[in-house]
């Protein structure tokens, strides 16, 4: 499928030498801009080389106008998804490398077919990251409630992924009023309105965001401007959470990830210890807070996982977050992973069908969990399913008969096993998936006790 690029939007400006085009894009997400920018540029026949990207600084930082071009190009569907997604990544040599994407398509270059392309693989690798960042943004964003009805919420980007999520958010929740707070702007959304703004650089804890709020909302919601753009990125397509009511945790919570541990997911990154590395699209390793008392090890990645690059962000991941919240966990407290990192499936149609883990690839895999509980140090393990067990304990292990109790390993820390979320979404008969989730939860709110005295 293709998709035509043709009457995109309005005339950009341009300065430039002799041979050097410079676009000045409005902002960091001016996607829109970036395709009106990009048509014409290709239909006159620009090189990559020649031209030069930037974001307005000043509101007279402009040129001469950018004419358009006559006639219409196509692009892979495909590589605009990508495309659409990598643009949102704090990465400054994004516009160009979509612009060469570009160009190399139009040129006749059959991109996506060469999987081992350098560009293509950066430009997916920015997407992925992108993905994974606004999915993490909704599920740790926690709001508090402040006047006239209003939820507000405070957190940290990595990539540029507010706009494309408050307008996700702003379509799901069209009854709420809600702000949020990031280093990069301000998105409000009341009555089914849209609003950007100002953002705010730094936050100490939710006091001060209360006290900052109340300080500055009226100057702020006043200055913000409507959006009129068009969501491009619609693979953002995970539901968002909606505040809580009333809030659970803090606003605000710096996760402070352990130094050595970053530095172990990037070499896992490139893990060859077992063949599922081949089919997988990532490696996807922990994460969580360097201080997290409790470490929750599941299987390994499933079909979601592994496209976004986060544990437990799939439909199994969604049940844990519910049962979390009922048993009065924070997940953003406790360090999440699996025994093993990468997904392996079975492809059928269009579908990848999960497969359960085999002895070698486990012992092949417990490498980078054992890396995960040297530097945590974890009092409590809970052990997800018997995959999990398996890996931490070194022998087979009855769910049943060892489920909900803690039991002593012998490196001094506890385990604790219950089953796979994943469990419940296999149990056919409602009544029964009813009895099993309570017991999900009964198992958590255990886990919750044990929290509070080790």
């Amino acid at each position: 499928m293709t998709e035509r690029y043709a009457g995109l939007g309005k005339r950009r400006q341009l300065r430039f030498a002799p041979t050097m085009r410079r676009i000045v894009l409005d902002s960091e997400t001016d996607w829109q801009g970036w395709r009106s920018a990009t048509r014409p540029l290709v239909l006159a026949g620009v090189p990559p080389e020649d031209v030069r990207w930037s974001v307005r600084t000043h509101p007279d930082d402009a040129g001469h106008e950018l004419q358009e071009g006559t006639g219409s190009f196509n692009v892979p569907r495909v590589l605009v998804a990508i495309a659409a997604l990598a643009f949102q990544a704090r990465e400054p040599e994004r516009f160009a490398l979509l612009y060469r994407l570009v160009w190399r398509a139009n040129a006749g270059e059959k991109l996506l077919e060469h999987k081992d392309d350098p560009e293509l693989r950066r430009a997916q690798r920015l997407a992925y990251a992108v993905r994974a960042e606004a999915h993490k943004m909704r599920t740790l964003l926690r709001f508090m409630a402040v006047e006239d009805g209003r939820y507000l919420g405070w957190y940290a980007p990595a990539h540029y992924v507010l706009q494309a999520n408050a307008q996700l958010m702003a379509r799901r929740f069209p009854n709420l009023t809600c702000s949020v707070l990031t280093p990069d702007g301000s998105a409000h959304w009341q009555d089914g309105t849209l609003r950007f703004g100002a953002g705010l650089p730094h936050i100490a804890d939710d006091a001060a965001l209360a006290e900052w709020w109340h300080a500055h909302h009226a100057k702020l919601l006043r200055e913000a401007q409507r959006d009129t753009s068009v969501p491009e990125a619609e693979a953002l397509d995970e539901a968002p959470r909606p505040p809580d009511c009333p809030p659970l945790g803090p606003v605000v919570l710096p996760l402070h990830p352990d130094k050595q541990l970053l530095e172990a997911t990037r070499e896992a990154g490139d893990c060859r210890r077992c063949h599922l590395y081949e089919p997988a699209t990532q490696t996807v390793f922990g994460e969580g807070p360097a201080d997290a008392p409790v470490l929750f090890v599941g299987e390994q990645p499933g079909d979601q996982e592994d496209v976004i690059g986060r544990p437990f962000v799939g439909p199994a991941g969604q049940i844990m977050d519910r049962a979390m919240e009922e048993a009065g966990i924070d997940r953003r407290t406790v360090y999440i992973t699996n025994a093993v990192k990468h997904f392996k499936f079975t492809p059928r149609g269009k579908r990848r069908i999960h497969q359960t883990p085999e002895a070698p690839e486990i012992q092949a895999c417990r490498f980078w969990l054992d890396v995960e509980r040297v530097r945590l140090r974890p009092k409590l393990l809970v052990l997800m399913g018997g995959t999990a067990a398996r890996a931490v304990m070194g022998r087979q292990v009855t769910i049943g008969r060892e489920r909900g109790r803690p039991i002593k390993l012998e490196d001094g820390q506890a385990a604790f096993v219950t089953v796979h979320p994943s469990f419940l979404l296999r149990v056919p008969d409602e009544d029964a998936k009813a009895r099993e989730y309570r017991a999900f939860v009964r198992d958590l709110e255990a886990v919750r006790k044990l929290m509070e005295t080790i």
